[in-house]
């Protein structure tokens, strides 16, 4: 008898503050390679908390807090990036100033063993609307555009996981449906999403398995279908 594979994201009883003010209250999931998984709850309820607390953008403790069997707890988020944790923050955080092109050179980083390099070249077939605006400015470019010029930013750093966080909040339906597809060729590439959004049916589109949180706590954790139909029962 073999045993299961270790997860490649651990998270075990993590909580996290602003200041004085608790934020998490023993968050606990695994993430296996190649799995989505989508943080879903109201405004407030911790998804964007729990990423940020993953990044080491906060402060947070936990019992267990590792990626690829590294504890990761306390790093710097630099050197937990250069693990191979891609985040992409709800407020985008591109170079406005620089073309499309070049804000891509900025995530560049080496090829983890394994696994095919992400190119501008590989990255404009999945976000075909930004090979048509290479050389554009980034800060010419829509909303949708440069949600999607910072998810393939994220890629151009080879990530093993992305944290996604609300990709699809004020986008225009076509956009959204864009975005869907873009993340599901991310997933068919065999990286690991882990998703924070509002909307139920989006999420769906994107994850097998739901962690749904309420004032910073895992209230349940299981497959997306049965709370999709629990929220429409609801």
């Amino acid at each position: 008898m073999t045993d299961a594979p270790s997860p490649l994201l651990h998270v075990d009883g993590l909580d996290a503050y602003y200041g004085h003010a608790q934020a998490l209250f023993g968050v606990s999931f695994a993430l296996a390679e190649g799995e989505a998984i989508a943080l879903v709850g109201r405004n407030g309820a911790g998804k964007s908390t729990t990423m940020k607390a993953i990044m080491g953008l906060i402060d947070a403790r936990a019992r267990r807090l590792t990626f690829k069997g590294d504890d990761i707890a306390g790093r710097p988020p630099h050197r937990i990036a250069r693990l191979g944790i891609g985040y992409v923050p709800e407020e985008r955080r591109i170079f406005t100033d620089l073309t499309v092109a070049e804000n891509l050179e900025v995530g560049r980083l080496p090829p983890r063993p394994g696994r095919a390099a992400w190119t501008p070249e590989r990255l404009f077939e999945i976000f075909p609307n930004l090979a048509e605006m290479s050389r554009r400015s980034a800060g010419r470019m829509s909303g949708g555009e440069q949600q999607m010029l910072s998810i393939a930013r994220t890629l151009m750093g080879n990530p093993d996981l992305v944290l996604l966080d609300e990709p699809s909040e004020g986008l225009a339906p076509i956009i959204v449906d864009q975005m869907a597809h873009a993340i599901l060729a991310m997933k068919a590439e065999g990286i690991a999403i882990l998703l924070s959004e509002q909307d139920l049916d989006f999420a769906a589109d994107i994850a097998g398995r739901a962690l749904l949180l309420e004032t910073g706590t895992v209230t349940y954790d299981g497959p997306m279908a049965a709370l999709l139909e629990k929220s429409i029962r609801n």
